[in-house]
């Protein structure tokens, strides 16, 4: 897809438009909060790959990134491949390791598009060479989701650099990450989180892990810490909670909390030997999960705040002084949980749903399969009181959550393309969903009339 030029005068329109930088926006991974919930948008619930389909356009390359909206403008990244990509197969399997990069040339590219039309604004390309590293079969080199602060937008590529854009194209700064290798050669997938003037990065690998600091402005290093930990792929989470401002890190030797100037706060020790998802809060209360397939212990968490040191449970003990409470055993893998309705839902990678109670853990939706789910990776969202989880095939099933005690109602069954695969998290602003899979970006809304 070449680039389009915009008349500028259009573009500023664009920009001048932008009001308050709230529900209606869409600016980082899970959107508001990482907790992937819309409030007061009319999104369908029922579509197919023409229904209720307002636009759709084919982005070229492999990302799996999500799409980030920031008032008129879709941004999402990918990297185009030379040669043509190793196709995937869906589900968990072994044998998708590649102890080599590919040889072939790649572009590593930010794209801008319309979102009221798909129509593309502007493309950047960063980066143009052979990776460096190898990634997983199913894996991109366009994994980690920019974030935006309406003024700019931020993108990390992993083992490549960080690079900054205003919100019409023009590059603000750019800085080279040294590459490290991940466990097996997956790649890696944590995406940057902003706070105030500050920019965080977690990049957990197999040779030099840290988390990061840059000034958002410049791109200038505030500070980098060292962490004792091997490869994960969870993003951070920035806590404004009652007590303080905090900085969380889930990973595979603990989950651990820093001040904004890099000081830890406290740890906890109990998690997964790979840690993906995403920590979020609900009701001042920190929600953390770490659920690899393989492993007898996949907990959960419920944090409150205010805590310091070691706060790890022992032995048989499920909570303590700031565990509210925890599951040894009940957390998903890919996804990412949601908290909605005083509720705590799990997706679960092989296509099962659960829920618990919010304040005490305690389960309250029983196990249920999702008809013909199969495998599922991007991480649930809810819309009022609808729950939509998206499979590998790019189906999305969608559930009634008003009424959900015991069991989940089955609203609908929604289907695109048949050669599409999805593993991206979609996004949803102004009344309007945005569903990424790998060949294509659909934007999912009522018709206008």
């Amino acid at each position: 897809m070449r680039a389009s030029k915009v008349v500028g005068s259009a573009i500023l329109t664009i920009v001048a438009s932008c009001h308050s930088f709230a529900q209606e926006n869409w600016q980082s991974f899970r959107g508001p909060g990482s907790r992937g919930i819309a409030t007061n948008q009319s999104i369908p619930t029922k579509w197919t790959a023409t229904d209720n389909i307002l636009w759709k356009r084919d982005v070229p390359g492999r990302g799996w990134s999500s799409p980030i909206v920031v008032d008129n403008q879709i941004i999402v990244t990918t990297v185009v491949n030379s040669s043509a990509n190793e196709e995937a197969k869906k589900g968990l399997y072994f044998g998708g390791d590649r102890s080599k990069p590919p040889q072939s040339e790649h572009q590593w590219q930010v794209l801008c598009l319309d979102a009221m039309t798909g129509q593309p604004l502007w493309e950047k390309t960063v980066k143009q060479g052979i990776p460096e590293y190898p990634i997983h079969i199913k894996n991109s080199y366009a994994s980690e989701t920019p974030v935006s602060d309406g003024k700019n937008v931020y993108v990390y590529f992993g083992n490549v650099g960080v690079f900054c854009f205003d919100m019409l194209g023009n590059e603000v700064w750019r800085k080279e990450i040294a590459g490290n290798p991940m466990r097996a050669g997956w790649g890696t997938a944590s995406s940057p989180v902003l706070h105030d003037d500050k920019l965080f990065m977690v990049n957990d690998n197999e040779k030099d892990s840290y988390l990061l600091a840059l000034d958002k402005g410049t791109g200038q290093e505030i500070w980098r810490k060292e962490r004792d930990e091997k490869s994960n792929w969870s993003t951070p989470y920035v806590w404004v909670n009652s007590k303080r401002t905090e900085l969380v890190t889930a990973g595979t030797n603990g989950v651990r909390s820093y001040d904004l100037d890099g000081n830890e706060l406290w740890s906890l020790k109990g998690m997964s030997s790979i840690t993906i998802a995403t920590p979020y809060v609900v009701d001042d209360m920190l929600i953390i999960s770490s659920g690899y397939v393989l492993d007898s212990k996949r907990p959960l968490y419920a944090i409150r705040p205010g805590a310091a040191g070691d706060i790890s449970v022992s032995g048989d003990e499920t909570s303590n002084e700031f565990v509210v409470w925890s599951l040894p055993r009940s957390a998903p893998y890919n996804p990412s949980t949601i908290a909605i309705k005083d509720k705590l839902i799990v997706l679960y990678d092989r296509g099962a749903l659960a829920g618990f109670g919010l304040k005490d853990g305690a389960k309250i939706i029983a196990d249920q399969r999702i008809p013909e789910g199969r495998a599922f990776t991007a991480s649930p969202w809810a819309i009022d009181d609808k729950l939509y989880c998206l499979n590998e095939d790019g189906v999305t099933f969608v559930y009634d959550l008003s009424d959900s005690e015991g069991q989940l109602e089955l609203l609908s069954t929604n289907p695109l393309d048949s050669d599409d695969m999805s593993l991206a998290t979609p996004a949803i602003a102004n009344g309007k969903l945005y569903l990424r899979t790998d060949k294509r970006i659909y934007c999912i809304a009522e018709p206008v009339h």
